[in-house]
């Protein structure tokens, strides 16, 4: 995996603006951007764009200009790589994320309507990614500055079993941008206890919300150890994952959450947390891959 921040363009208005966000966090992180287009080669199916390859690498070449441009009106000294690609977009995008340290697409926007849904090739790249992904919606066609909110990273943790590889990637987040860090774990009782257990549920919902705040606690505590900057808050919710995540998200600067590689004969699996998130979520959203 090379030290590279890549972005993938298709012409949008949202590959713009994940080209924009990218461009900041590659130079947060002090490494190159690549922007990438794939066209198609005529070996795949495709209902858009011109069928003559000629046409197609001409195309493609604009549009990796354009981006480029637009990245050097908010960063002039960044360091870019164009590369234009046949083939498939997801096979592609795919492979982009076995050679980057973080791979950014656009999602597209709801207009009006807060949140955004992504594309179905940014979808089927979730699927299989290898490497951080993050998502980021367009903001007005006449904002050419990255979009990156002034608040704090979230981080939806799932317990007692979190992944290091979200822990890392959330306080390394915070710590390069000089944010706080809002940590959110919901949590429930399991479905057995229903109306015949009125009695008892005060009980135990008091003893679960004490044990999952204990387990939060243990699972922070080398992170916060090993980044003593990062401003911590802990949010230990009795509710749905989801609707508490979405909730906590609003002015985030950044929404991570984690993926765990589980394939099934239709291919890789997307959680409806994620799901989720990526529909009613406005912040740029990174989703993490991990075992």
């Amino acid at each position: 995996m090379s030290r590279i921040v890549t972005a993938g363009i298709d012409g949008s208005q949202e590959s713009i603006a994940a080209a924009a966000w990218a461009a900041e966090e590659a130079a947060v992180r002090k490494c190159p951007l690549r922007l990438v287009h794939v066209w198609n080669d005529g070996t795949t199916s495709s209902g858009a764009g011109p069928s003559d390859p000629e046409a197609q690498r001409r195309s493609a070449e604009a549009l990796l200009h354009q981006a480029a441009d637009h990245v050097r009106l908010i960063r002039p000294d960044m360091q870019i790589e164009a590369q234009q690609v046949a083939g498939s977009p997801v096979d592609e995008l795919s492979g982009e994320s076995r050679r980057s340290e973080l791979l950014v697409l656009g999602s597209r926007g709801l207009g009006g309507v807060k949140g955004f849904i992504a594309g179905s090739v940014s979808l089927a790249v979730l699927r299989c990614v290898r490497c951080p992904l993050v998502l980021v919606r367009a903001g007005p066609p006449e904002d050419t500055a990255p979009i990156r909110p002034p608040g704090e990273v979230v981080l939806g943790l799932d317990l007692p079993d979190p992944s290091p590889e979200v822990l890392s990637f959330a306080f390394a987040a915070a710590d390069r941008y000089r944010c706080g860090l809002d940590v959110v774990h919901s949590w429930s009782l399991p479905p057995v206890y229903g109306p015949g257990s009125t009695d008892v549920i005060p009980t135990l919902m008091a003893q679960t919300a004490a044990e999952r705040r204990r387990e939060l606690v243990t699972a922070l505590a080398p992170w916060t150890e090993e980044y003593p900057h990062v401003p911590v808050r802990r949010e230990c919710l009795q509710g749905h994952p989801a609707q508490d995540l979405v909730d906590a998200s609003d002015q985030a600067s950044l929404v991570v959450v984690g993926l765990r590689h589980r394939s099934t004969r239709l291919g890789g699996h997307v959680g409806p947390v994620i799901h989720s998130v990526l529909h009613h979520t406005a912040s740029p959203v990174a989703v993490v891959p991990h075992d």
